[in-house]
């Protein structure tokens, strides 16, 4: 019997949550709805920029955010990831135990240095554009796996931002060879167009000869495919992974498995705030997928807990929200 619905690696990041307007953004220099990576200094020059803004400060990380979804709902999971022993570290730690996450935190002294933290600037349009500074999580390596629970899991995750690592990378791909001797099922996500046009070979190492579970959204899945035809999309990620979902927005989401292919509608929302969209779809859908949905049944559910995240400011909903929106679900 599986101890964990999910296991999952990926880099540990506080995220500090501002709005901005696009001028401010263009001023920053930063790059418009996508991922940019930061050292120290870019980071103490952006900050002189939004002195004074309110902020709010959570949880992040995309493989983190997918984890608590799925533990919020009643899954058991776990989560490989890499903190400083610094005050963002503690907090970090402490919010993913408050969420009923079990990891390798735990079991490890952090070393000195700084937690890795994600600057969230979103627009009036709802886009977040985020510029990451990786810290202590540059140096994720494969000392934070935890081999006899990922055995002991249904489904391996990976987070595409791994692939700018050398050792995240590794330790995603050792991860995952761990994951097929036991039989547990593999996923991925894209994560971030600034992964695909940058570090597609690393992306490339974690599909490996395929996946169980793919996850991209529809700008990612044009970037990987070089094309905006949806049926060679199809015709391309159907390659990579027995299932795969494409998420595009208020276009909804579509489950290819195969040649089979079914688009689940949207849910009808107004988004002020897109930042955790895809990583609270998969761990929705990974929730779904662990306790016996249908894929097109873990889309739909998936579909109505992203669509209230965007409908507010912040990456994550309150295990009572995704409890209401799952109970509301099964009564539909």
């Amino acid at each position: 019997m599986s101890h964990y619905h999910l296991y999952a690696i990926g880099n540990a990041l506080v995220d500090t949550e501002y709005e901005v307007s696009d001028a401010l953004l263009s001023t920053m220099g930063v790059s418009k709805r996508h991922m940019t990576l930061i050292d120290t200094a870019q980071r103490a020059e952006l900050l002189t920029h939004v002195q004074g803004l309110h902020a709010r400060r959570t949880g992040g990380g995309s493989a983190g955010n997918t984890v608590v979804a799925l533990a919020q709902l009643g899954g058991k999971a776990f989560y490989s990831c890499r903190v400083a022993k610094d005050e963002l570290g503690a907090f970090y730690s402490q919010d993913l135990q408050a969420n009923g996450v079990a990891t390798n935190l735990t079991h490890t002294q952090a070393q000195e240095g700084q937690t890795g933290s994600c600057m969230v600037l979103v627009t009036p349009d709802a886009e977040r554009s985020m510029c990451t500074f990786l810290g202590a999580t540059s140096q994720l390596d494969a000392s934070a796996l935890h081999p006899q629970d990922i055995a002991k899991s249904k489904i391996y995750y990976m987070e595409g931002y791994l692939a700018a690592s050398p050792t995240g990378l590794e330790a995603a791909v050792q991860g995952r060879q761990i994951a097929i001797e036991h039989k547990a099922q593999t996923a991925l996500t894209l994560s971030d167009v600034s992964m695909i046009n940058f570090c597609r070979a690393g992306l490339e190492a974690m599909i490996g000869d395929g996946l169980d579970y793919l996850f991209a959204n529809e700008e990612e899945a044009q970037t990987w495919c070089g094309t905006t035809d949806l049926d060679a999309i199809m015709g391309q990620l159907s390659a990579l992974a027995q299932t795969v979902c494409l998420t595009r927005g208020p276009k909804g989401c579509i489950v290819l498995q195969g040649q089979q292919r079914t688009e689940v509608p949207a849910v009808p929302t107004q988004a002020v705030d897109t930042n955790g969209a895809g990583d609270m779809f998969a761990g929705t859908f990974l929730y779904g997928i662990t306790h016996g949905q249908t894929p097109s049944k873990a889309a739909a559910l998936a579909n109505r807990t992203a669509a209230a995240v965007v409908s507010q400011h912040g990456n994550r909903l309150t295990a009572a929200q995704m409890q209401q929106i799952h109970a509301d679900f099964l009564k539909a």
